[in-house]
């Protein structure tokens, strides 16, 4: 009897602390399904390089920020601290992969693919992410988590093409292959961040990430940020990049690096299957999109799929 008194407040405790981490997904999901549309309008008067050099700099910026904040209010100046050289070198490591490369990759693919195709490659990332987890023995994968992830994948099929706008033909292969990269860039970013994140907090690791990605991206970006003209941009567009740097990126990497730390790889990835969801249903809302039925039944699809994810690893 004694044994089940003791147990049950830590099965509500861990219970408490999945359902919060699921909140904090679920925003960060919803903040990433509208930055496609705010990077769109930005980009109607932004070179995407430049556009991707100065949200990254800013968000740096305002990570830092927070995070010096957090010290002061704590009183732990040791949070602003750099990681130890062997963790900064991996940071840094990773960081230019899924930072740098993979921004300057998914700009290139999303010139030469289709919006569409580009959600369905993406939506492939968690199946990667259970991939590298299970190879590189960071994190086991059992049947059901397995199935929920392709269950989730399936209604990313569904909701994508119901739409119609998945292109298939050679003029698209470059593209799909580019953001293909990208997909794999994101598990290689995920897996990697895991051990980390049992020494370096999500805050701090998304500050020195963010610092070790944007330096790249500024070289890279140098001939877009010389041609932009700045006195153009309109601003609903600057407003449009203040809310991808500040909520897509900084508060956005902070949360998904808690989940990973939290709940582990795997069950973190599959919740970006959902962002197809809310971009379509924002743009549905607010541009006049068109919604088919069929992309409501993805949508259901994909959340069956998270459930199923969750509770195969509760098992």
């Amino acid at each position: 009897m004694s044994e089940r008194v003791e147990a049950g407040p830590a099965v509500t405790a861990r219970g408490r602390h999945g359902v919060s981490t699921d909140l904090m997904m679920l925003l960060a999901i919803t903040i990433w399904g509208v930055n496609f549309t705010a990077v769109k309008v930005a980009l109607r008067s932004m070179e995407p390089l430049a556009f991707n050099a100065v949200r990254f700099t800013l968000a740096t910026v305002v990570t830092f920020v927070v995070l010096a904040w957090q010290a002061r209010a704590t009183g732990r100046p040791e949070l602003t601290r750099a990681p130890a050289r062997r963790d900064f070198l991996v940071i840094a490591l990773i960081s230019f992969m899924g930072n740098s490369v993979y921004q300057v990759l998914f700009i290139q693919g999303m010139a030469r693919t289709s919006p569409g195709n580009a959600s369905l490659i993406m939506a492939t990332a968690p199946i990667w992410v259970a991939i590298l987890g299970f190879l590189l023995r960071i994190e086991r994968i059992n049947r059901l988590m397995f199935g929920g992830i392709l269950l989730s994948f399936a209604g990313i099929v569904l909701l994508v093409m119901g739409g119609g706008n998945v292109a298939l033909g050679s003029a698209n292969v470059v593209g799909d292959l580019l953001i293909l990269g990208c997909a794999v860039l994101w598990a290689v970013y995920t897996v990697a961040s895991k051990p980390l994140l049992t020494r370096v907090s999500p805050l701090s690791m998304t500050a020195w990430s963010m610092l070790a990605g944007t330096i790249p991206l500024i070289l890279f970006a140098i001939p877009d940020l010389q041609k932009q003209d700045w006195s153009a941009v309109e601003p609903i567009a600057w407003a449009s990049l203040f809310y991808s740097a500040v909520l897509s990126v900084a508060v956005g990497y902070v949360i998904w690096y808690a989940s990973v730390q939290r709940v582990g790889n795997a069950r973190t990835a599959v919740y970006s299957n959902l962002t197809p969801v809310v971009a379509i249903l924002f743009a549905w809302a607010t541009l006049g999109a068109t919604l088919a039925p069929v992309q409501l039944l993805g949508g259901a699809i994909v959340l069956v799929g998270l459930v199923v994810t969750r509770r195969g690893r509760a098992k």
